[in-house]
């Protein structure tokens, strides 16, 4: 990144400021860097953000510093910022949430110190047709990332067997997301009972190794099948996004035979991404996460027992 404070785009003008601040002090990765970043993986990642409301996660002196999550998109946005109104829960008042799904809005807020992109599950306008099934998948430390494949290839043969194809992803911090695409009409009342119903099967044959209740005093040495992210009001780190890690870590799309792979060989390491190896990856194997976006799946009926 150049020290520039303006980044011309089309017919937009992104302002930018203090690009030489670090935001991971462990490798001197700056302000400039992750605009950087962003930048470079625009191509795979706008298509993930295409009409889906973002809640920012800002640190605006890096991740040794404080940070806010900011759901209502700034006021100070320029025009061409796109938003798109959300009810929030707890009072009944709508809330204008980002739509980051072009080079210039993502580069904007990410001037802001915005590392990490959450997003919401469903596109606007239709914002209670969620267009995937997802599992977070939280080790308890005792188990790590590694538990957490062996989990996930539990999930993922199940879901095999009711003709769900799911793609898994690193959260960039430390575990696992699976992502079972739908694209049909479906609610978040049917992909929350689906993905609880999922989650306490799995649970039921490995009660050793799997919790599906939030409670921490159930969840030492095992790893949680966190299937509550199926809710209209909650978002997910998006595919691609940097992580506030003491290093530059970056959510990234798996194949599963890597998946398996880590698990055979004990190896955590080879499931951690900057985004270097990202960028590189993405030039190699293009976004294998694209078929989350386009693949078209019918959610079977499975009621979770009470």
């Amino acid at each position: 990144m150049s020290k520039a404070e303006t980044m011309r785009i089309g017919n937009r003008t992104v302002k930018l400021s203090n690009l030489d601040k670090v935001f991971y002090p462990a490798t001197g990765f700056t302000k400039g860097d992750v605009i950087d970043y962003y930048d470079a993986i625009s191509p795979a990642l706008l298509p993930h953000l295409k009409s889906r409301p973002a809640t920012l996660k800002r640190y605006p002196d890096g991740v040794e510093g404080n940070f806010f999550y900011e759901k209502r998109c700034p006021p100070h946005r320029p025009e061409w910022v796109k938003t798109f109104e959300v009810m929030r829960k707890r009072d009944n008042q709508k809330v204008p949430y980002c739509i980051l799904d072009n080079r210039a809005s993502l580069l904007w807020a990410a001037n802001l110190g915005n590392l990490e992109l959450h997003l919401s599950l469903a596109r606007a306008p239709d914002i209670t047709k969620p267009t995937s099934l997802v599992f977070d998948l939280d080790p308890d430390p005792a188990v790590g990332i590694i538990g957490c494949c062996r989990v996930a290839l539990w999930l993922r043969d199940m879901l095999d067997e009711v003709g769900l194809h799911s793609f898994p992803k690193t959260s960039g911090s430390k575990g696992l997301q699976m992502y079972a695409p739908l694209n049909t009409k479906v609610s978040f009342e049917d992909t929350g009972s689906f993905a609880h119903a999922l989650a306490k099967e799995v649970e039921k044959q490995h009660p050793d190794q799997v919790v599906s209740k939030m409670a921490k005093d159930l969840r030492v040495g095992k790893v949680l099948i966190d299937w509550s992210q199926n809710d209209g009001h909650k978002t997910t780190a998006s595919v691609y996004s940097l992580r506030a890690m003491k290093t530059p870590s970056v959510s990234t799309p798996l194949e599963w035979k890597e998946v398996e792979s880590a698990l055979k060989k004990d190896n955590a390491e080879s499931l951690f991404f900057g985004p270097k190896d990202v960028l590189r990856r993405v030039d190699r194997k293009g976004d294998i996460f694209e078929p989350v976006r386009k693949l078209r799946q019918k959610l079977p009926r499975w009621d979770a027992e009470e």
